[in-house]
């Protein structure tokens, strides 16, 4: 998958400034493991901010993370 950049432009007295923004696509399987590795758990994951069930179909997802207790 290509890299996305992210164009950014903001106009404020008079003056315009652009910056870029590289991003990319994170599965939401790579999250979980960022997740697992930082001692986090997911409490739970939709589809959408709907709370649309989370599915093998899915084309986006909300997923909520918990630290344990007593984490900084």
């Amino acid at each position: 998958m290509p890299p996305l950049v992210s164009h950014h432009y903001r106009i404020a007295d008079g003056r315009a400034d652009t910056f870029r923004s590289p991003h990319r696509y994170v599965w939401p399987a790579e999250l979980d493991l960022m997740a697992r590795l930082a001692r986090m758990s997911r409490s739970e994951r939709w589809e959408d901010w709907d709370g649309t069930p989370f599915t093998a179909s899915s084309r986006t997802h909300v997923s909520v993370r918990r630290k344990p207790p007593g984490a900084s």
